[in-house]
């Protein structure tokens, strides 16, 4: 797997997915819409973690910085 995620792109996710734990721990979204948030965040998590997007890959895009060769 070659990264497509950069580093904002990272951080950015790991927020949304402690925003979404921390609702769903203090009860403030339940149920059905609960469970899919949490699976979410728990894909964001996954995801940050190996700075992969599946969803990135087939639509060719990535938010890594370029390094140019000298």
């Amino acid at each position: 797997m070659k990264k497509n995620m950069g580093s904002t792109d990272r951080i950015v996710r790991l927020i949304i997915a402690a925003v979404i734990g921390y609702l769903y721990f203090t009860n403030v979204i339940a149920g059905t819409l609960g469970l899919v948030l949490l699976i979410l965040a728990v894909v964001f998590v996954l995801t940050s973690f190996v700075s992969f997007c599946p969803l990135y890959a087939p639509f060719g895009l990535s938010t890594c910085v370029v390094k140019e060769k000298k």
